[in-house]
């Protein structure tokens, strides 16, 4: 009786190891899926500015109002240089850099605190 109490008792701590790590796991797909969208849409936005893409296309308007709630904090940070109609954000470059650090540091603070290795 003893020894099957036991044998309860380590499957379930194993079963709450193997949630932590099935949950550690989700999460840093779901925290690299959201960065990764707002990654896209940054890259859209530059490879647009860049090619001169017409501001009065639907699509590029719509690239540039949703990209542009996500570069705010980095607007005016350096001078944008210009060539006819096509734009080189240099902040919208450091923004992405930003954001994949940030999508970096979040990761690796959810595999410290909820990754349980097996064993």
């Amino acid at each position: 009786m003893s020894q099957k109490r036991m044998s309860e008792v380590g499957t379930s701590q194993q079963e709450l190891d193997q949630e932590q790590r099935l949950f550690s796991f989700k999460t840093t797909q779901w925290i690299w899926l959201i960065f990764g969208f707002v990654e896209i849409l940054i890259a859209l936005r530059v490879v647009l500015k860049l090619i001169g893409a017409n501001p009065a296309s639907p699509f590029a308007a719509f690239i540039y109002y949703v990209s542009s709630i996500f570069l705010s904090p980095f607007a005016g940070l350096v001078n944008t240089p210009t060539s006819g109609g096509m734009v080189l954000e240099i902040s919208s470059i450091i923004g992405m850099l930003v954001y994949a650090l940030l999508a970096w540091g979040i990761e690796r603070i959810v595999w410290v605190f909820f990754y349980r290795p097996r064993g």
